[in-house]
């Protein structure tokens, strides 16, 4: 009696556990195939509450969710969210265009209007942020990605991607002639222009026309212009206290701030220069002249001095607020 009851309890289990087992499978292909369908039309999947818990919560899930949450409305006043999303786009369209790709990744989005539980639920109050979801497992530290760090275009994005699962994504951006056209467009002025005066460049042995224009090549070098066009930040920030324009972190920067830290170093610059031309030797020996030069050299003297003081110290506020922890001053903290 006993054997016949532990032969038909096992009959029963396995019969459940296969059935469980095909239901499970069926399951997970579904999901897999409405995946499918969804990126088929477009690359990046928006996410409500109930699709973000069906698709990326809930198992059977055997994929990786890359998520973006973010807040796309005017209203909310997020000038770096259409940035980072037009970059996480590229990301995106260059996955489903690869030969490579496969069910084992999808691209999701969350926008804050239309996915406020989602945001309470994960507990962020900020946004961008880019979140990978493991096909096992709770997501980690980690698996959120850190911008200040690792930037914001769509290189970044596709290395850190690689970095969490293992899945080498080709970035294939658009083709951008603004370059090339901006660069024609000032070939031909320039050669026009020295068509024009053709019979008259004495101008090009102006000494301090190349000093000039070597100091705002060297503005623009040490002020970050170089890193804009590589990492390409937003022109600023808004928050919910209002636009930031200085970034607060050692890595990064946006536009705005680099055009900032070139002014002040223009002026530091100049304040230098009144300073040195003010030391200069006598040029006058008539008395009268002598002494209204004395004057004019003292008074321009006191203005550089004025503005190295003034600008370098703000260019030091700058780099204190940057740089936490810094602990030297000067003028102003």
């Amino acid at each position: 009696m006993k054997i016949r009851l532990f032969f038909y309890f096992s009959i029963i289990f396995l019969t459940y556990h296969r059935g469980n087992a095909q239901t499970r499978a069926k399951g997970l292909d579904e999901k897999l195939q409405q995946l499918a369908d969804m990126t088929a039309k477009k690359s990046i999947i928006s996410l409500n509450f109930n699709k973000f818990k069906d698709y990326v919560k809930s198992p059977p899930r055997d994929y990786s969710f890359i998520v973006m949450f973010t807040a796309m409305a005017p209203s909310r006043r997020c000038a770096i969210c259409q940035h980072v999303y037009d970059e996480y786009m590229i990301v995106a369209n260059s996955f489903r265009l690869a030969q490579s790709q496969s069910n084992k990744l999808f691209f999701g989005m969350v926008d804050f209007d239309e996915g406020s539980d989602v945001f309470q639920m994960l507990r962020l109050n900020t946004a961008p942020v880019i979140m990978h979801f493991p096909a096992k497992g709770k997501p980690k530290p980690a698996d959120s990605m850190d911008f200040e760090r690792a930037g914001i275009h769509a290189e970044a994005i596709a290395k850190w991607i690689q970095d969490r699962t293992d899945i080498q994504i080709r970035v294939f951006r658009p083709p951008n002639y603004s370059g090339v056209v901006a660069f024609v467009t000032l070939f031909a002025l320039i050669g026009g222009f020295l068509y024009l005066r053709r019979n008259n460049l004495e101008f090009l042995y102006n000494k301090q026309m190349w000093a000039v224009a070597a100091v705002f090549f060297t503005f623009a070098m040490v002020s970050g212009q170089m890193w804009n066009q590589i990492r390409g930040p937003p022109f600023f920030h808004r928050t919910k206290n209002g636009p930031v324009y200085i970034n607060g972190g050692s890595h990064g920067q946006f536009v705005l701030e680099s055009y900032i830290v070139a002014i002040l170093n223009a002026a530091v610059v100049v304040g230098m220069i009144l300073m040195i031309e003010a030391a200069g030797g006598v040029k006058n020996s008539d008395p009268a002249r002598l002494q209204a030069d004395g004057k004019r050299r003292r008074f321009q003297s006191v203005v550089g001095l004025v503005l190295v003081c003034v600008f370098f110290s703000l260019l030091l506020s700058v780099f204190r607020a940057k740089t936490q922890g810094y602990p030297y001053s000067f003028l102003f903290k």
